[in-house]
């Protein structure tokens, strides 16, 4: 028995993705009516003697038939060799002998593994299909997850939460070939990365619906990593998240600091139930050369300890050289061990640790000439810019469910973050000297400690036909900033004749001494509310307190800055949503949230006022039960109050006002067995209302694209074909978008093509992964005085072995 042809599976993709949100549920619900039932045809099949999880996975790949593990079912068990011509049924049984394991036929085709002692109604229940996991906020299909903790904190399913969520999981991460947090965010609704073009330092740079998310929407396992108070950015090993989890809109009753665009919360690797062991090496364009492992396991036989180390060293040039040839570099050591301790199914503690050091060039914008135009000339200097960053952190995640049901939990991490950084700053002094470009040496040092704990209880309480979902939570944050910068000028740069490698000295006037501390501390409350099997309410309330104390200890009597400033603010956020289950996977929402977030910016001598944001969303979410299909789609009206932006010497502006309106889609489904689609889209209309710069009143803001879109397919070719082999390929389209606030001038929109090859062989996987596969040239945008180019077309070959 064949499966589907490919011929009409891509006609079903094509279709979902540019019909339009009402035919796209339709289509991806035929898509998995036609495909045929795989579960009695024989297939040549070899499958080694390793964990049981990854061999069910490994069983599914080459029979395309959904093969799915409840809850721990397979951990910590080994299974038997499978060779010969078999079914996948006969396979299953042959695998599953001695391991007090059955496979029962799922309803809507597959199988479900379970214990044998299991009751035989057990096979009826819904169950997600493609692979298996063992967690219920695991993605289902791959590329489909149905829970994340972001959206209420609790253990809620996706359909049920009144706002917009993506999730981007580990195997869709490894299949796409994502290797920094800007790729993997790359297709998602919503979310604008790089807005400075290609930057060789990795630092996430991301707008969530067109607020800048890099110092107040990063989040890492539900706590804040940075919040804007030094410009000391946030990087992130992608290697080293098992998910990423993006709740759009304000998010302040859950999270405090989430700005009104977002949060993006980094899902860190810890042990889970199953062996990890897996090791691989990467090379690819600009001589890259990279090794990893992934490895741990359990410790004692009854598995309460388990254990994980993730590690990556990274050794690359970059896009970027400069006009002598020299060509940019970043290397990075990472390493995040971990260690679970759960004596009882009740109480678990996970301890996690981080270091990363990354060492990249830092000269990343092409500057222009006196004129405006465009040049391929770097401001820097080989011999001098430079950046090195150093992130520590360790922490823990404790959680106790009482014999009532109520649940304690409890995340808290400390970090400690630096940066060295030497730049060059250039700007035309002399108009009687066009072609002669004046440049500044400085050397930033900065330091950042963050201490954050969240402490939650929850429960259930039911009465009078309603079910209530509680939530109550304490979290306090610390955070203390150090800055120095001294600055001299150096040799000036000639347009028309320019020279690199010169030695640059080291500048000796100091210039900044700052010195800024954050407390903050949260009280939250949250009801979900279920009246019916129909109607759901989710409401919260959040009370913050917030002290900030911003030191500089080089005051300029000619600035608006002071010695020290302080304030003391208190703050009261809301969120409200109401969801409505129609059946079948159906559930409209709506709702209403808020934001506050506390800006560490001096303006006329004073902290500026904490900034506030406030949202109205309306949506749609298809999401059936059992079935790896997830569609959203919504539209939001969201304003935000004492919007702070930068200029080109980093000084504060406080502009008043900013409304962003637009409309979202997202699709994400397995198709068939073997083919797996990703879309979506974003309108974004945004202007500056108020403004002390008239011209941007009226406006858009710059480097913000007024639409995005993005479809990506992946099929795997199967037994019958080319076994082992997956062929993946994508677009992505980026608007137009301007230039200057008067929105007079602008940047072209482009399309840009991504492709994917690889290969399983057993415990082996080969992957050839292309994207710009067509390396079209563009500019991301024109700012400040400079060009920003795009990323090019880049190639990486990655080998890895589980085992």
């Amino acid at each position: 028995m064949r499966s589907l042809p490919r011929q009409r599976l891509l006609v079903v993709a094509l279709a979902a993705a540019f019909s339009g949100p009402f035919a796209l549920p339709h289509a991806l619900a035929q898509a998995a009516v036609q495909a045929p039932n795989r579960d009695e045809a024989e297939f040549d099949l070899q499958v080694p003697a390793q964990p049981l999880d990854a061999a069910l996975n490994e069983l599914s790949r080459q029979t395309g038939v959904p093969i799915l593990a409840a809850g721990e079912a397979a951990a910590g068990k080994t299974s038997r060799v499978v060779s010969g011509r078999l079914s996948a049924a006969q396979a299953l049984q042959q695998m599953l002998a001695g391991s007090g394991l059955e496979a029962a036929r799922a309803p809507h085709g597959g199988f479900a593994i379970r214990q044998a002692s299991a009751g035989a109604a057990a096979a009826e229940t819904t169950l997600p299909a493609l692979t298996v996991r063992a967690r219920a906020d695991a993605d289902a299909g791959g590329y489909v997850a149905h829970r994340a903790s972001v959206g209420t904190k609790t253990d809620t399913p996706l359909v049920e939460v009144p706002q917009s969520i993506s999730v981007i999981g580990s195997q869709e991460i490894d299949d796409k070939g994502l290797t920094t947090l800007t790729d993997a965010l790359a297709q998602t609704p919503g979310v604008t990365v790089n807005p400075y073009g290609f930057d060789s330092r990795g630092l996430d740079w991301v707008l969530l619906r067109g607020f800048d998310g890099w110092y107040t929407s990063s989040f890492r396992d539900g706590l804040a990593q940075n919040v804007g108070i030094t410009f000391l950015g946030v990087q992130t090993e992608v290697y080293g998240l098992d998910r990423l989890e993006v709740l759009r809109g304000p998010s302040s009753v859950l999270f405090g600091k989430g700005d009104v665009g977002g949060v993006v919360n980094r899902v860190s690797k810890v042990p889970g139930p199953d062996a990890v062991r897996e090791i691989g090496v990467q090379t690819g364009r600009y001589d890259r050369k990279q090794v990893m492992a992934d490895l741990g396991g359990a410790i004692d036989a009854e598995g309460q300890w388990r254990w994980r180390v993730v590690g990556l060293g990274l050794d690359t040039g970059t896009q970027d050289q400069y006009p002598n040839g020299e060509r940019m570099t970043q290397k990075r050591q990472y390493l995040a061990p971990s260690l679970k301790w759960q004596p009882t199914p009740q109480t678990s503690l996970t301890l996690q640790a981080e270091v990363l050091r990354d060492d990249g060039s830092d000269d990343v914008q092409f500057v222009s000439d006196f004129d405006g135009h465009p040049t391929p000339l770097k401001e820097g200097d080989p011999s001098y810019s430079r950046i090195e960053t150093g992130s520590d952190a360790i922490g823990w995640q404790f959680a106790h469910r009482f014999d009532s049901g109520w649940k304690l939990q409890q995340n808290a991490r400390y970090a400690h973050r630096t940066s060295d950084k030497h730049h060059i700053q250039s700007f035309f002094l002399d108009p009687t000297a066009p072609n002669l470009l004046d440049r500044q040496a400085r050397h930033d040092v900065e330091a950042v400690d963050e201490n954050s704990i969240d402490t939650s209880v929850q429960g259930k309480v039911d009465g009078g036909g309603v079910s209530h979902t509680l939530l109550f939570g304490l979290d306090i944050d610390r955070s203390r900033a150090e800055w120095q910068r001294w600055q001299d000028m150096t040799t000036p740069l000639d347009l028309t004749n320019p020279v690199y490698g010169i030695p640059i000295a080291e500048p000796t006037s100091k210039a900044r001494d700052k010195q800024v501390i954050l407390e903050q501390v949260g009280l939250y409350a949250q009801d979900q509310v279920r009246i019916d099997s129909h109607w759901g309410l989710t409401a919260g309330v959040r009370q913050d307190r917030v002290k900030s104390r911003y030191e500089n200890r080089m005051p300029n009597p000619d600035s608006n800055e002071v010695g020290v400033a302080e304030r003391t603010d208190n703050a009261t956020s809301g969120r409200l949503g109401v969801t409505y289950q129609v059946g079948n996977g159906w559930a409209p929402y709506a709702s209403y949230g808020e934001s506050f977030v506390p800006v560490m910016a001096v303006d006329e001598g004073k902290l500026l006022d904490p900034s506030r944001g406030k949202q109205v969303e309306l949506g749609v979410k298809y999401m059936p039960e059992g079935e790896a299909v997830s569609f959203t789609a919504a539209v939001f009206n969201l304003e935000k109050t004492n919007v702070v932006t930068y200029d080109a010497e980093f000084a504060a502006h406080a502009i008043g006002k900013v409304r962003s309106r637009g409309i979202e889609l997202e699709a994400r489904a397995a198709l068939s067995p073997r083919l797996r689609l990703t879309g979506s889209f974003s309108a974004l209309d945004m202007k500056v209302l108020s403004s002390l710069d008239s011209t941007e009143v009226g406006n858009m803001p710059i480097l913000t694209p007024k639409q995005t879109a993005a479809l990506w397919l992946d099929y795997a070719l199967g037994a019958e074909v080319l076994r082992g082999v997956s062929v993946g390929g994508g677009l992505r389209y980026i608007g137009k978008r301007w230039d200057n606030v008067a929105n007079t001038e602008s940047q072209p929109a482009y399309t840009l093509a991504d492709a994917a090859v690889r290969y399983d062989n057993g415990p082996w996987r080969f992957a050839l992964n292309v994207t710009n596969l067509f390396d079209k040239a563009y500019l991301s945008g024109h700012a400040y005085g400079s060009y920003f180019r795009g990323t090019e077309r880049n190639v990486l070959l990655t080998a890895k072995y589980r085992f």
